[in-house]
C-alpha cells in the first residue's frame, strides 16, 4: 500500500476491528477468549458511554487500565467515535499521573482498581472507573459497567478521515519529561501493511504473546492493532510480565509470535527451567525496545532456536522502520528498512555519509508524526520536513542496507578529546563472561568526563578485572575509571534502561 492509495474516509475501528468475522477470537485473557463480534459490541458500548460523558471528535482520553478486554475495547471505542487514545502505565507514581493530566488535558481519564487510587492521589479528576464498586466511588467518578451496560451494542462509526489525528504516542522520557507525538489515523493503517504484512507477513493463523504491556505502543500495536488487520488474534493478561509467566502463556496458548525484549530475553534463557520450554509454536520473535548484544541473541538461538527479528521503531514515526527480517537476520545488526520507509545516515549538516561512518539517523515515511505536542523548538528540530523525521539515534549502514545501532547522540561520552559511544563499552562488557548486563553512563572529575559502568554479574569478577578485560579490547581511552556492580539496572516503564536514573547517581 502507497500513501497514495490510503482512503480518506477512514476510521481506524472500522477497519481493524468491524470488518473481522465476528465469530473468530480477537483476544485471549485469563477469563478466556473475546471473539471479534464481542469485542466490537463491547467498544460500541463504550463509545457511547464516553459520548454520554460529553467527549466528541477530537477529545482526548488517557487510558489507565490494566491489559485485558477493556483495555482494547475503550481503545477502540475511543477510535470509533473520532477522538484521540493516549495510554500510560498502570504502575506509575501520583506525580506522574499528575504530569500527564496537566500535559494531555484530557476529557474522560479511564481508571481501574488498579491505577485509581494513585490518581485520587494524584487530584485527577473526570474519571470513569472500571473494576470498583459503584458505592466506592467519589463525586466526578463515573462507574464504568453500570454506564457501558446501558449502551446500544450498535455505533455508526464517526467520519473521521486518514489525515485526522487520532492517536498520542507518549516518548519514554528516558532522558527527559515524556512528550506527545501527534498522530494521524493513516499511520496504523501504513504502519500495518509496510511491518507487520510486509515483514512479518502476519495472517490469520497468527496468535501474538506480548512481553510489554499494552499500554507501549510497540506493544499495542503488535497484540491489539497488527493481528486485527489480518484476522488474527492476540493475547493479554493483566499482571507484570515475569520469564515464569510468559512460559506458562505460551505453553497454555501456543502463540505464533512473541513480541519481546532483551531484558525479558535474558532473564528467559537464564532461566534454571529454560531448556525444558517448548517454545515450537512459536514463528518469530521480535525484539526492540533496547538493543539486543549479539552475545545474547546467540544463546537464546542455542536455547530455544526461535528465529529472533530486532526491530527498531519509534512514536515518531509510529512503529517499526528498520527490522531484519525472517531467513535474513544478521546479529549485531538492527537490520533493513521496513519497505515504505526510506533512511539515510546523515551528518550535522544533513547530508548522507557513506557506508560505515556513524551519523543520526533520518526516517521518511507517511507514518511519522505530525509533532510534539506544545514544543514548537524540538518539533522543529526532529520533524523538519513533512513525514520526514531526523532521529537522536547514531548508526551505521554497510554496503548490503543493513544498519546498525551505535547509541544515543545525547548520550555521547567525549574521553581524552575523543567521541565514546556508552553502547560500545557496555557490549564489550556484556561479551565477558561474568557479565549479565552493563550500563554506562558519564560522570565529571575535575571537569572531565569519564565512563562509569554499572554491572550486573553472573559470576564471579574483580572491578579492576573488568577494567583490564576493555582496554584490551577496545581502544585503552575507552575503559570504565569507575566499575559499580548492583543487583539489577533501573528501568523506564517501558523495560527500556534508565539512564538518568544512573546519572544521577553520585
Amino acid at each position: 500500500m502507497r500513501y497514495e492509495d490510503v482512503p480518506r474516509e477512514f476510521n481506524i475501528a472500522s477497519h481493524f476491528l468491524d470488518r473481522n468475522d465476528p465469530g473468530r477470537t480477537a483476544l485471549i485473557t485469563p477469563e478466556g477468549a473475546a471473539t471479534y463480534g464481542e469485542l466490537s459490541a463491547r467498544a460500541n458500548r463504550i463509545g457511547h458511554a464516553l459520548r454520554a460523558l460529553g467527549v466528541g471528535r477530537g477529545d482526548r482520553v488517557l487510558i489507565a487500565l490494566a491489559d485485558g478486554v477493556d483495555f482494547v475495547a475503550t481503545w477502540y471505542g475511543v477510535q470509533k467515535i473520532g477522538a484521540i487514545t493516549a495510554e500510560v502505565y498502570t504502575y506509575l507514581q501520583p506525580k506522574d499521573y499528575r504530569y500527564y493530566a496537566d500535559y494531555a488535558e484530557p476529557r474522560i481519564v479511564v481508571a481501574d482498581a488498579v491505577t485509581l487510587e494513585r490518581l485520587r492521589v494524584a487530584g485527577v479528576g473526570n474519571l470513569l472507573v472500571s473494576g470498583v464498586p459503584e458505592d466506592l466511588l467519589r463525586p466526578g467518578e463515573h462507574h464504568f459497567e453500570s454506564l457501558v451496560a446501558a449502551q446500544p451494542a450498535e455505533l455508526e462509526p464517526a467520519p473521521t478521515r486518514s489525515d485526522d489525528v487520532a492517536i498520542w504516542k507518549f516518548t519514554t522520557g528516558s532522558t527527559g519529561a515524556p512528550k506527545a507525538c501527534v498522530l494521524p489515523a493513516r499511520s496504523p493503517l501504513l504502519a500495518c501493511e509496510w511491518y507487520a504484512r510486509g515483514v512479518l507477513d502476519m495472517g490469520p493463523d497468527d496468535v501474538v504473546l506480548p512481553v510489554p504491556k499494552l499500554f507501549f505502543g510497540y506493544s499495542r500495536d503488535m497484540t491489539a492493532l497488527y493481528p486485527f488487520g489480518a484476522g488474527g488474534a492476540g493475547i493479554a493478561f493483566p499482571e507484570r510480565s515475569t520469564a515464569e509467566r510468559i512460559f506458562e502463556l505460551i505453553a497454555a496458548h501456543r502463540p505464533t509470535i512473541l513480541v519481546n525484549v532483551p531484558t525479558m530475553m535474558s532473564a528467559m534463557v537464564s532461566h534454571p527451567e529454560a531448556a525444558a520450554q517448548d517454545l515450537s509454536s512459536l514463528r518469530l520473535c521480535t525484539s526492540a525496545g533496547e538493543a539486543l548484544p549479539a552475545d545474547l541473541h546467540r544463546r537464546w538461538m542455542d536455547t530455544f532456536g526461535v528465529e529472533v527479528l530486532d526491530v527498531i521503531g519509534s512514536s515518531e514515526v509510529y512503529h517499526a522502520y528498520i527490522s531484519n527480517r525472517p531467513g535474513r537476520t544478521r546479529q549485531g545488526s538492527l537490520g533493513e528498512v521496513v519497505p515504505g520507509y526510506r533512511a539515510r545516515v546523515i551528518d550535522a549538516d544533513g547530508d548522507t555519509l557513506p557506508d560505515g561512518e556513524v551519523g543520526r539517523l533520518e526516517i521518511v515515511g507517511e507514518t511519522a508524526a505530525l509533532e510534539y505536542w506544545r514544543a514548537p523548538e524540538k518539533s522543529a528540530e526532529t520533524f523538519p520536513a513533512p513525514h520526514t523525521v531526523r532521529s537522536g539515534d547514531l548508526f551505521t549502514r554497510d554496503a548490503d542496507g543493513y544498519f546498525y545501532y551505535k547509541g544515543r547522540a545525547d548520550d555521547l561520552l567525549k574521553v581524552s578529546g575523543v567521541w565514546v559511544a556508552p553502547s560500545e563499552i557496555e557490549n564489550c562488557l556484556r561479551s565477558h563472561p561474568a557479565v549479565a548486563e552493563a550500563a554506562v553512563v558519564g560522570y565529571e572529575v575535575d571537569g572531565l568526563t569519564l565512563p562509569r559502568a554499572f554491572v550486573v554479574t553472573s559470576g564471579e569478577v574483580s572491578a579492576a578485572e573488568l577494567q583490564t578485560f576493555v582496554k584490551t579490547t577496545l581502544a585503552p581511552h575507552k575503559y570504565p575509571r569507575d566499575v559499580r556492580f548492583v543487583d539489577r539496572l533501573p528501568e523506564t516503564a517501558n523495560g527500556k534502561l534508565d539512564r538518568r536514573a544512573l546519572k544521577e547517581v553520585g
